[in-house]
């Protein structure tokens, strides 16, 4: 069994979560608490020298990091990766678009104002206007898609409705008023009705 390094508070760890669960694919995890340290310690950067979690060890000792990367491998084979080639780039259109103008607004907003000390928070105040500012952005482009389209590549649940689900679902949190991109709420309740989702940070048997 594959074993998965995660804070379970985490969008970026809740993909592998979700991707394991639609699959089948069970998944032993281990919860590391990001806000600690721990990632950052001797140990845990022997597997992982960016210090950082998601880290998938597979059953035969290897080390795969970074969210996507792991999605991809767990649902290689799988109809979460469409056949068609075109549909396939889409797919991934998206997934770098999470990665780039969604989660470095929408995550680290909510990072910051949950999880994050009021004190430390100061120190990044003046960033929350940017944050919720690109947040929305990038939710805006979404819901023009959605508006279209039931899925993000391929007419077909795929990794980039995972990868764009970890933390849109949760942006609320944040500072985000999904309130203003229904499109987007239409697609967050058809991600909840998948085969096999799991609530984030809820403990699977």
């Amino acid at each position: 069994m594959h074993t998965l390094y995660q804070d379970p508070r985490s969008g970026n760890c809740y993909k592998v979560v979700l991707t394991a669960a639609y699959l089948g694919i069970p998944l032993k995890t281990i919860d590391i608490d990001v806000t600690d340290g721990l990632t950052r310690q001797p140990e845990f950067l022997a597997k992982n020298p960016n210090g950082r979690v998601p880290l998938l060890e597979l059953d035969d000792g290897r080390l795969l990091p970074e969210s996507n990367a792991i999605v991809w491998y767990l649902a290689e084979g799988s109809p979460l990766i469409p056949a068609d080639k075109f549909a396939r780039a889409q797919m991934l259109q998206w997934m770098f678009f999470e990665q780039y103008s969604h989660e470095p607004y929408i995550a680290v907003a909510r990072f910051w104002m949950v999880f994050v000390s009021k004190e430390h928070l100061r120190a990044k105040e003046h960033l929350i206007p940017e944050w919720h500012a690109k947040g929305n952005a990038a939710l805006a482009v979404m819901d023009g898609h959605l508006k279209k389209n039931a899925w993000f590549a391929g007419n077909h649940y795929s990794l980039a409705d995972i990868a764009l689900y970890a933390y849109t679902h949760c942006a609320g949190e944040g500072g985000f008023n999904l309130k203003k991109f229904p499109a987007v709420c239409d697609w967050l309740s058809r991600v909840v009705s998948t085969r096999g989702f799991v609530k984030m940070g809820v403990k699977q048997p």
